[in-house]
C-alpha cells in the first residue's frame, strides 16, 4: 500500500489550514474535492485533501471497494494529523463520510476547527440510525454545511436534533447531499459549492489561531 501522500492547494505560508477528507465513493481529486478547495483556497487558506488506504488502492487496482473499517479511517486521520504537526493550527473537516470521521476525534486531538461538507445524519431512507450521540456534547468550533433536501438529514431533520452550541449550521438552499439543487429552484450547483466554499473560508478565518512558539 503506498504511504500517506497530501494534495495542497493555497500558499504554503498561510496561517490558517484546513485538512479536507473525502466522502466514501470519490477519491481527493473529484470535481467537488477540486472546486472546494479551490475556493477555500482563494481566500488565502491553505488546503490539504489526502486519501484513506481503500481509496489510495483503488488507484493502483482500478477497483472500487467498500470504505475501510471505522478504526483504519480513524488511523489515517491521526496519522495526517500526525504528519501536519499536530491539530492545534489545523481545522479537520471532509466530505461527507470524510467529515464524520473528523468529527469523531475533534475534541481529542484538539482541533482548532471542524467543517464537515454534508454530515450523514443518518443511512438514506433510515432516519432512526441516527449518527449524531457525540454531536451533543462536542466542544470543537464546526460547521456543518448541509443541502436542505440532503436523504443523510434534511432541514426538517436536523432542526430536530440535540446538536452542541459549538456547532453552526448552514443551509443550501434545495440542495442534496451533493450540494445539487433542482433546475426549478433557481439555484445551481455551481453555485452552492462556490457558497460552501465561501462560508467555509470565513468559518476558518473567524476562528482564533493557537499561539506560536
Amino acid at each position: 500500500m503506498d504511504k500517506l501522500a497530501f494534495l495542497t492547494d493555497g500558499p504554503v505560508d498561510a496561517p490558517d489550514r484546513f485538512v479536507l477528507a473525502h466522502g466514501a465513493g470519490a477519491p481527493m481529486d473529484s470535481p467537488t474535492m477540486e472546486a472546494i478547495a479551490a475556493g477555500v483556497a482563494a481566500s488565502g487558506i491553505q488546503v490539504i485533501r489526502f486519501e484513506f488506504p481503500y481509496m489510495r488502492e483503488r488507484r493502483t487496482t482500478g477497483r472500487r471497494q467498500p470504505p475501510n473499517q471505522q478504526t483504519v479511517l480513524l488511523e489515517t486521520w491521526h496519522e495526517a494529523i500526525d504528519a501536519l504537526g499536530g491539530a492545534e493550527s489545523l481545522v479537520i473537516g471532509g466530505r461527507s463520510m470524510g467529515g464524520r470521521m473528523a468529527s469523531l476525534i475533534a475534541d481529542a486531538v484538539g482541533a482548532r476547527g471542524l467543517v464537515c461538507l454534508g454530515y450523514p445524519f443518518h443511512p438514506p431512507g433510515k432516519p432512526e440510525r441516527l449518527r449524531t450521540g457525540h454531536l451533543a456534547a462536542l466542544r470543537t468550533p464546526t460547521l456543518i454545511v448541509q443541502g436542505e433536501r440532503d436523504a443523510f438529514g434534511s432541514t426538517v431533520e436536523v432542526d430536530g436534533y440535540d446538536l452542541s452550541d459549538a456547532i453552526r449550521v448552514h443551509w443550501l438552499a434545495d440542495g442534496d447531499h451533493s450540494f445539487a439543487p433542482r433546475k426549478k429552484s433557481g439555484h445551481t450547483a455551481a453555485g452552492h459549492l462556490a457558497e460552501a466554499s465561501a462560508v467555509t473560508a470565513e468559518f476558518i478565518r473567524s476562528l482564533d489561531r493557537a499561539p506560536s512558539g
